[in-house]
């Protein structure tokens, strides 16, 4: 054997061993790193709401809150319930997910104000599946994903958020760390793979601390799909569901359990997002409005374009209801970012979202310690920086949710 040839070998091994050592170490600093912000058997949590806040969730006046909320503490006093019983904090009520939970279903029990405050599926009313993806990193893809999911939970639907991204972001954000707390066969990938170890969807759900909001958390095992697929292709029986009406089968199983599914693609163009794609009402594509961003925002079109036409051909469906572009990271006072948000309005008009989720320290500090702007505390941070977070990311989520409402029909 050469000299080069020795020496080859030898940086292989250097560099595989120098890897193992570098994730070992990373596991092990993220694991503390976790146990210090939520210390061993915690649980995950939310906070609670001021009166401003649950009465904007709940689509009411705060007056009327304050009234109902009094009615409702009496009722459950005297049934011998203790389902809602708001906590006091300088005088006045702070009002948990579980309280606004109850108050929702008190306020929709009148005949005439049925399906107005728990605003689930109808009849005739399809299951929405929103995909969220870009073929580039950073973007925002999970922070949108997340605060979404949480969103529409807190305004009364049934949501089931699934994370189809190896990395695992969002399942860390739901306090589901990849490494520790999902096993195998615990991802979708157990519920979509080719062999005999494939289990139905139901018995890998999640719950989580919000009422009505349930996850499928990922981890590195989503890869597997990936590498399954080819082979399986190749071996395919004549009555074989192939890859890209995997999920969407999946899916089907559980639609009558919820309104919405938010399903956080990874950033790449492989069989997974193919089949976030297919099983899809409707997507949305973050984007950070940079020259390079775009760039890689036109490639990644160009190649969706023509794989979904090539999976189309062998027989996948596309019932899309619409696709939306959401600016993400956006800096009001950035010039060449104004200049690229209107460009892409010029292109893309309406297809572009209203409202931009602007760029903020809060959102970013928040996900140091795996939080959303729902559970981040406000005391945290400047209550302006704090307060103008939360209205750009409720004002995105807010046209996403109309945008559902729309397509089911409803004002």
């Amino acid at each position: 054997m050469t000299n080069t040839a020795k020496a080859e070998i030898k940086k292989t091994i250097t560099l595989r061993s120098k890897i193992t050592a570098h994730a070992a170490s990373l596991s092990a600093r993220l694991q503390e790193h976790q146990s210090n912000i939520f210390p061993p058997h915690a649980r995950k949590g939310i906070r609670s709401f001021t009166p401003s806040e649950a009465a904007k969730l709940l689509g009411v006046a705060e007056g009327y809150l304050r009234t109902a909320a009094v009615g409702l503490e009496k009722k459950s006093a005297k049934e011998g319930e203790h389902e809602f019983s708001p906590a006091l904090a300088g005088g006045r009520r702070m009002y948990s997910v579980h309280d606004i939970a109850a108050m929702r279903a008190h306020l929709d029990k009148p005949a005439r104000s049925t399906g107005r405050y728990v605003p689930h599926r109808r009849e005739g009313e399809e299951l929405q599946v929103l995909s969220i993806m870009n073929f580039k990193g950073g973007s925002g893809k999970t922070t949108t994903a997340a605060h979404l999911a949480q969103y529409l939970a807190l305004r009364g639907y049934r949501v089931l958020a699934v994370d189809l991204d190896p990395q695992a972001s969002l399942s860390a954000l739901f306090g589901n760390q990849p490494e520790f707390d999902v096993g195998p066969n615990e991802t979708i990938y157990g519920a979509i793979r080719y062999d005999d170890e494939r289990r139905p969807i139901q018995e890998i759900i999640r719950g989580t601390y919000i009422p009505d909001l349930h996850i499928i958390p990922g981890n590195l095992e989503l890869m597997e799909f990936e590498h399954d697929t080819p082979k399986a292709l190749l071996q395919r029986k004549p009555d074989d569901v192939l890859f890209f009406a995997r999920l969407q089968a999946a899916i089907q199983e559980i639609r009558d359990d919820y309104d919405v599914v938010v399903i956080d693609c990874p950033p790449q163009l492989g069989f997974l997002t193919l089949s976030a794609l297919t099983a899809a009402t409707s997507v949305l594509i973050t984007i950070h409005p940079q020259m390079l961003d775009v760039m890689s925002m036109n490639q990644f079109l160009a190649m969706t374009s023509a794989l979904l036409g090539e999976i189309a051909d062998a027989g996948a469906e596309d019932s899309n209801n619409w696709m939306r572009y959401l600016i993400t990271r956006f800096e009001p006072t950035d010039g060449p970012q104004n200049q690229m948000v209107a460009f892409l309005r010029s292109m893309f008009g309406e297809d572009v979202l209203v409202n931009p989720m602007l760029k903020s320290t809060a959102v970013s500090d928040a996900g140091i310690t795996n939080q959303t702007l729902f559970e981040v505390e406000r005391s945290q941070f400047t209550r302006t920086t704090y307060d103008r977070a939360l209205e750009s990311m409720n004002n995105v989520n807010a046209e996403i949710e109309g945008l559902i409402k729309a397509t089911w029909g409803r004002s």
